[in-house]
């Protein structure tokens, strides 16, 4: 669910311009709490961006995860997923591989297409089928876009519905946003990292952003209920993230920016 959720926003041609990267994020263990408490954890998550607002956005996102849980039991964890969007949010493709220890899960591969006011969605894997999503609901690329643009109205709240193809391409969230204080890039700042440091971040506003992500079915089912899982992180205006932070609940990973590199990107003709 994290892969596809994570991916930049896409933009209409009039909305912000997305910036074409790639990022490497250093995992560590902040905390741990709950009944499945963990020891220690570690591990990497590599992205890439590329796109424009004329050919739709692509993201590839790799998470490799170790869980120390004591006593020598330890899990890892491998996360895949490719997607493209295009940039009016109406049609999404997405393809999610997981491993866990030496299980391999089915993969999760299909599309789904803006049809008036329901998404259909057409899966080839883990079944074949096709179903129907009903009310106002976003894709993840669509997902950030909205976010910046709240970011720069100046608002602090903002809730959406979210279709990512995650678990077995059935899942649809409900999340909660919560935006902080605009950081000018002209800041100075406690614990920079290369995009900090990248002359072409440097003048670029910032939002501190979390993001809760709720089971909309099992809402339906219980009422209120906690996140499935929440992600904090810094937000430049284009798109790039910086300070992540996963909570999962039993446990709190932070994501340290350890490599960030702009790639060419072909401008709209």
């Amino acid at each position: 669910m994290l892969g596809s959720s994570f991916a930049v926003g896409a933009a209409q041609a009039t909305g912000p311009r997305f910036l074409s990267h790639q990022a490497l994020y250093e995992l560590s263990l902040v905390k741990s709490r709950g009944s499945n408490a963990i020891n220690a954890a570690r591990g990497r998550i590599l992205y890439n961006f590329s796109g424009s607002a004329c050919e739709g956005y692509t993201s590839e996102f790799r998470q490799v995860s170790e869980l120390n849980s004591g006593e020598g039991k330890l899990t890892l964890s491998d996360l895949r997923s490719t997607s493209w969007e295009d940039a009016t949010g109406k049609s999404y493709r997405f393809k999610i591989d997981t491993r866990m220890n030496d299980s391999e899960a089915p993969p999760v591969d299909g599309m789904a297409e803006r049809v008036g006011n329901r998404i259909t969605v057409k899966l080839k894997q883990p079944v074949a089928k096709t179903f129907d999503l009903e009310g106002s609901i976003v894709f993840p690329t669509e997902q950030i876009h909205r976010i910046i643009e709240a970011a720069r109205a100046g608002k602090s709240i903002l809730e959406l519905t979210v279709y990512d193809g995650s678990d077995n391409g059935e899942k649809v969230y409900n999340t909660l946003t919560v935006i902080g204080q605009p950081i000018p890039g002209d800041r100075s700042i406690a614990s920079p990292d290369p995009s900090t440091d990248n002359d072409r971040m440097k003048s670029l506003t910032r939002w501190p952003v979390t993001v809760s992500y709720y089971d909309r079915d099992a809402r339906a089912r219980e009422g209120e209920q906690t996140p499935v899982y929440a992600m904090s992180f810094e937000l430049f205006e284009n798109g790039v993230s910086r300070a992540l932070v996963l909570d999962y609940n039993d446990f709190v990973i932070s994501g340290a920016l350890g490599k960030f590199d702009v790639k060419d990107s072909r401008p709209c003709k």
